[in-house]
């Protein structure tokens, strides 16, 4: 078996530690942040992935946390008439093996979280920031911050879309902007009038722009993230900016009246600017001697289809070999 370094301590990366433990190999997670902690943000778990954390034995502690909404539909945004459904539910979930759910974000990660630190196998480094990477035919040994140093023989790196891991693997530059803004909120579901709150994944689609919402935290809260056109200036590495509500009104003004009350009922957003990469060109650039690359770090993706987290643990699970 083998001695296993993970840099990133997100949900792709804890979703490695995971499973190479399971896999009987021993796991060291380098977070770079000091103490743990994730974004507020909702996340749409497909059958796909579910099916994994099912196989993880996660199911009990998803059930206490996500939602499983029971049908997406597709409204106009400035009419808010139906253009199409999918059902959900039980047929689904008996046509593809597992069900369909949303979950926040940090409620995914602390569920992982509590899973890795139950393994005896697997230890989690805090305040550790990649400095630098150097490989041999025979192991990994990567420098972090305050002269930690860490020799595997695997080194993954899960550290995102602004992978310093891909950065010292590949440099091939940095993501770009796609000319996309996501606004993101969370609202508790009570504090919403009756008309406006759902336990249905819904998504609103208008020219230049298109809101989803769903349910989180067993409904009792209410995911919205808002898509529009526009740029930013700054940091563009950061995916967490304070945002305006007055600048996502104008770009709702030709909304239907329900999608613009609900914009309108929400006081406080964060602003995430999109940015890609473009494809990897095959194996060769995910992986490269004892070095490979896994979720956001290989492939970083716009949110449309949802599948990101998924991916990210996806990934994980091949890693392992499982």
């Amino acid at each position: 078996m083998s001695n296993i370094q993970i840099a990133g301590g997100g949900i792709g990366g804890l979703a490695a530690a995971f499973a190479c433990a399971q896999s009987g190999h021993t796991v060291t997670v380098c977070e770079r942040a000091a103490e743990v902690s994730e974004v507020g943000a909702g996340v749409q778990l497909g059958p796909n992935v579910v099916k994994l954390l099912q196989g993880w034995g996660l199911e009990a502690a998803l059930r206490q946390v996500a939602a499983y909404p029971t049908q997406i539909q597709v409204l106009s945004a400035t009419s808010a008439s139906s253009l199409g459904r999918l059902q959900l539910g039980a047929a689904f979930e008996q046509r593809y093996g597992a069900p369909y759910l949303t979950i926040h974000r940090a409620d995914l990660h602390a569920l992982l979280l509590q899973a890795v630190s139950g393994l005896p196998n697997i230890t989690q480094v805090f305040d550790a920031a990649l400095m630098g990477l150097t490989q041999t035919d025979a192991a990994v040994s990567a420098e972090y911050a305050n002269d930690l140093q860490i020799q595997s023989d695997i080194l993954i790196g899960a550290d995102g879309g602004w992978s310093t891991v891909r950065k010292l693997l590949l440099n091939d530059g940095t993501p770009q902007p796609t000319g996309h803004l996501a606004y993101r909120a969370m609202v508790r579901q009570s504090d919403l009038p009756a008309y406006l709150r759902s336990d249905q994944v819904t998504a609103w689609l208008g020219p230049k722009l298109h809101v989803v919402q769903y349910p989180v935290r067993g409904g009792e809260w209410l995911n919205v993230v808002a898509i529009v056109h526009g740029q930013v200036l700054g940091d563009m590495s950061h995916w967490d900016h304070s945002a305006n509500a007055q600048d996502l009104q104008q770009h709702m003004e030709v909304a239907c009246r329900q999608l613009r009350d609900l914009i309108g009922v929400i006081g406080s957003w964060r602003l995430w600017p999109l940015s890609i990469r473009p494809p990897m060109q095959g194996a060769h650039q995910h992986a490269k001697g004892r070095v490979a690359l896994l979720g956001d770090a290989a492939h970083p993706m716009v949110p449309y289809l949802a599948q990101g987290a998924g991916m990210a643990i996806e990934d994980a699970a091949v890693l392992a070999g499982q």
